[in-house]
């Protein structure tokens, strides 16, 4: 049995880079590979050591890039039995550009990647103590196969799996916000390991407020909560224990995959027997060094 079985879209990542041996100012590009929820299986894997095992699920192509992602993957040491190889699409790309402060800007080219083809049919889910997955997962599929991930994770659920949710809203990936709040609200109806970001459930739900947003997690019923909050660090709305200290990162360069990577800080720590505030800890940690090297996914 998995640990840890992250389900979602990975994608090829261009960014551009100086041309080696040529000036600074000359534009070239360097080509890896991220996701949402694969840079928190990376995340967690390596976090994880040998004290954990971490699978990945998706689909790519036959491609060269697919090929190049599965070889990472791999190497990473995720169980890639559930990456799916489509004869007749590619894997998504998408490029980054990132400013001076850290923050990103994004081109995709995704519409027709070999993950929006996820549970196009029934399929099994293997035996993992953890099943996370994201909006971003959501969003990309269909209709139907949406209702079949979800009913997937319900049987899951039933067995004795925990589910584990980060809304990660994205507006443009949505057929509409109705959609998307609808979709969101039974998510986190049958999650039991929470991590909402502040500012994306403010935004899908049009809470205006932060202390109305937490007061709706407070309520949620959840095995555990973390609701991220940037460098303000993350809050657990089911506690009154008071919250360790989060320091700062020592520098930003890039805030990709900052939520992703507290995710896979928290969640190594909570398979791990960690309590609720070890696990804050531990996630705010792992993101704050992440940030502070470029791209999703940061060098061994």
């Amino acid at each position: 049995m998995l640990d840890l079985l992250c389900i979602g879209e990975a994608m090829a990542e261009i960014r551009s880079e100086a041309l080696a041996g040529l000036q600074a100012d000359t534009p070239g590009f360097a080509v890896g590979f991220a996701g949402d929820s694969f840079n928190t299986a990376v995340y967690a894997r390596r976090a994880l050591g040998q004290a954990g095992a971490v699978g990945y699920m998706t689909r790519v192509g036959n491609d060269p890039l697919s090929g190049g992602f599965l070889a990472l993957a791999q190497r990473e040491g995720l169980d890639t039995r559930s990456i799916v190889r489509d004869p007749s699409r590619a894997i998504g790309i998408y490029t980054v550009a990132t400013d001076d402060a850290g923050e990103r800007s994004f081109h995709y080219w995704r519409d027709q990647s070999a993950a929006r083809m996820l549970f196009s049919a029934e399929t099994a889910l293997p035996a993992a103590r953890i099943l996370y997955l994201s909006g971003i997962t959501l969003a990309i599929l269909s209709p139907p196969a949406r209702e079949r991930l979800i009913e997937a994770l319900i049987q899951a659920r039933n067995a004795g799996a925990l589910v584990a949710f980060d809304s990660n809203f994205r507006p443009k990936l949505w057929e509409d916000n109705a959609t998307a709040r609808a979709v969101t609200a039974q998510m986190w109806a049958l999650t039991d390991l929470a991590f909402p970001s502040i500012d994306d459930e403010m935004a899908l739900f049009g809470e205006t407020r932060e202390a109305v947003t937490v007061a709706r997690f407070a309520e949620g019923g959840f095995t555990r909560c973390a609701i991220k909050r940037g460098d303000r660090g993350p809050l657990d709305p089911m506690t009154s224990a008071l919250l360790p200290d989060f320091p700062s990162a020592a520098s930003v360069i890039d805030t990709t995959a900052a939520g992703d990577s507290f995710n896979a800080g928290y969640l190594a720590a909570f398979l791990q027997g960690s309590d609720a505030l070890a696990c804050l800890s531990a996630g705010h940690a792992l993101a704050a060094t992440v940030v502070g090297v470029r791209g999703a996914i940061a060098p061994v």
